[in-house]
């Protein structure tokens, strides 16, 4: 919101404008096309590459999602398991390759670009659909949020508590709570949401992408000692045995199983805004749907591995999440690293995931009431030992400060990390990455309604509709199942 005050201030700014726009036209005649440093849209060149945008998609979709995938496919089997988790690769990667049709706006070279997916949502289809597209945007972010401080404070716990099972020397069970954890998640939150644009920090993403293979591989390699110590493949061909579980409760929790796989594929939402950072010529789309394609086939394999390697260390009794489940005690001191990798991305990945909310929040505040002080006035605060100013917002400080607590205390009336899980996987799967793709690919390609075409976009829809609706049953009958035996803020484990 700062750039808003800033341009009022500048004169030259509005140079700057000025410049573009006669730039903008001067691109329209075809002997100046083409700038040597800025794009179509007056923006600074994009330098992306396939390998970029790869690897932009390889660190947002592993996430703490891969760590429930062991007891996935454990509720579903060795048959159904990876099954599904084909299919959902299939569909995310052919609806992500409708959506790459969407960066721009009519023509796929040098149509109007669309720079998030709301955007394109609003130039596309219009009207109400923006505000429901937002909607659930926002709410699958915020639960996101709440999912992040689960994870997060689950791998704090495990930390300490394998220290002290390993100063014991396994006598002492270390029943704990997870209250602590998570207020100390949220107080590092708070801190870090201060941070204007925080999630445009280089190094974020370096850092969050070293993290997550850090984690993934070492539950990866325990699985794969832990098989060859074992000596059997554990499971079976249909999943979790009645017997350890009940009938209804086998439904339930393979319902709920899809939703944690959906969960683990869900990048949709980003796709557009990493389409944004690729290069043209050639056209954007077409780079982008190599990258999906790699990216897609190399996380599929790793949520393989881990998820098998776990589910065939563990068989019935795969944990929820596969590093603080404590299949594993030893080597105390690798899974510490991996708890640590865990937290370490979480703090980062969360406010990736919050920082879209704040933006809509304040731009909403400063249109609202342009005039009132408390929203839109920054105090600028020398900091000791660099040239730029802390800009402070007391609006800001306050709502963030709010919406961090808030989130923080919903976590605690609910740490069950793999129902959260897969509620967040169903709510976002149809309406973000099956329903605005599809739709979005159907107006941009405008394919006439009854043809073929358009009948099975329509089937794959309904489809993938109802695995959403199935997956949410079953994860909040999970919560639900949960919380009878559980007394909010009393919680150990």
């Amino acid at each position: 919101m700062g750039e808003n005050a800033a341009t009022m201030n500048h004169p030259q700014h509005h140079h700057h404008h000025f410049n573009h726009q006669v730039f903008d036209i001067s691109i329209d005649v075809p002997t100046q096309n083409g700038s040597k440093c800025f794009d179509d849209d007056g923006r600074l060149k994009r330098t992306g590459t396939i390998w970029t945008a790869s690897s932009h998609i390889i660190t947002a979709v592993i996430g703490s999602g891969v760590l429930s995938l062991a007891w996935a496919i454990a509720q579903l089997g060795w048959v159904a398991g990876p099954a599904v988790m084909f299919l959902f690769s299939f569909v995310t990667y052919y609806t992500s390759s409708l959506l790459t049709d969407c960066y721009r706006t009519g023509d796929p070279v040098s149509g109007k670009r669309n720079y998030i997916y709301t955007d394109a949502v609003h130039s596309i289809l219009g009207g109400a659909k923006v505000k429901a597209c937002g909607m659930v945007q926002y709410l699958n972010l915020f639960g996101i949020a709440i999912g992040y401080t689960i994870a997060a404070s689950i791998s704090m716990m495990a930390i300490k508590r394998s220290n002290c099972f390993h100063e014991s020397g396994g006598k002492n069970p270390c029943h704990l709570s997870s209250n602590p954890y998570m207020i100390l998640f949220g107080i590092m939150e708070i801190f870090l949401s201060q941070i204007p644009d925080f999630d445009q920090i280089w190094w974020l993403s370096i850092v969050a992408a070293v993290m997550s293979f850090t984690y993934s591989s070492i539950g990866l390699g325990l699985g794969i000692t832990q098989v060859a110590a074992n000596g059997v493949i554990k499971g079976s061909l249909t999943g979790i045995s009645i017997g350890t579980v009940t009938q209804t409760q086998k439904i339930w929790r393979s319902f709920q199983a899809l939703g944690d796989i959906a969960f683990a594929y869900s990048y949709s939402v980003i796709l557009i805004e990493i389409q944004d950072t690729v290069k043209s010529p050639p056209a954007e789309s077409k780079t982008m749907k190599a990258a999906a394609k790699l990216s897609i086939a190399v996380t599929t394999a790793f949520y393989m591995l881990c998820g098998c390697m776990g589910y065939a260390a563990f068989g019935d009794f795969a944990p929820g999440n596969l590093l603080t489940g404590f299949g594993f005690y030893n080597p105390f001191w690798l899974l510490d690293i991996a708890n640590a990798a865990i937290v370490v991305h979480l703090v980062g990945a969360y406010q990736v995931f919050c920082q879209p909310i704040f933006a809509f929040i304040e731009k909403q505040a400063t249109q609202r009431w342009p005039e009132n002080y408390f929203i839109t006035k920054e105090f600028k605060i020398p900091i000791p030992g660099s040239s730029a100013p802390f800009k402070l917002n007391l609006f800001r400080l306050v709502w963030r400060t709010c919406f961090v607590i808030l989130t923080t205390i919903i976590s605690m009336l609910l740490p069950f990390f793999n129902d959260v899980v897969g509620i967040l996987g169903a709510l976002g799967f149809w309406p973000l990455t099956v329903y605005f793709p599809v739709e979005m690919y159907i107006a941009q390609k405008k394919i006439p309604k009854w043809s073929t075409r358009w009948i099975c976009l329509q089937i794959l829809s309904m489809a993938c509709l109802v695995l959403s609706i199935v997956a949410g049953a079953g994860s909040i009958a999970g919560v639900m199942l949960d919380l009878k035996v559980y007394k909010p803020f009393k919680t150990s484990y």
